[in-house]
């Protein structure tokens, strides 16, 4: 015999959209204070990178020493990812003002794009490698010790 679920109230899906959007929007402040937090610094200490490569790496170091977990900050990062076309909507207003230069000069600035994004893959594809191969030689090196530590 099959249970039957209740049918959810409508107060309970507004409570749940509620409990979604403080979520998501307090996630999306914590990862914007972190990239606040970096850039701010990146300008105290005149670090040649932008303060936005500094928050990344330190949201990354983070994730990866145990800092922040992963769901701390997942909703407000898929959300922020959902929505980055709206990011983009100043260089698309660039490229309708700028038509004459697109038109004389667009085979370069196609040449650098495309050359800059091949160069991003690249170099993404090269860290994932060795951060895949760095957490294999990790894995093998706790099961080793995990054997050891299991016959003595």
């Amino acid at each position: 015999m099959a249970a039957v679920l209740p049918n959810p109230t409508p107060s309970t899906d507004a409570r749940a959209t509620a409990a979604r959007f403080v979520r998501v929007a307090v996630q999306s402040a914590g990862i914007a204070g972190i990239w606040f937090a970096a850039d701010f610094v990146a300008r105290k200490l005149a670090l040649p990178v932008p303060g936005g490569v500094v928050g990344l790496i330190a949201l990354l170091l983070l994730l990866m020493c145990g800092g922040i977990a992963p769901r701390w900050v997942k909703a407000g990062a898929d959300w922020l990812l959902a929505d980055m076309l709206l990011f983009f909507i100043p260089a698309a207003v660039a490229v309708v003002q700028y038509g004459g230069l697109f038109m004389e000069d667009g085979w370069r600035l196609a040449l650098v794009v495309v050359g800059g994004t091949l160069m991003v893959m690249i170099a993404v594809a090269f860290a994932v490698d060795r951060a895949a191969r760095l957490e294999r030689r990790l894995a093998l090196r706790r099961a080793l010790v995990a054997r050891h530590a299991a016959r003595a």
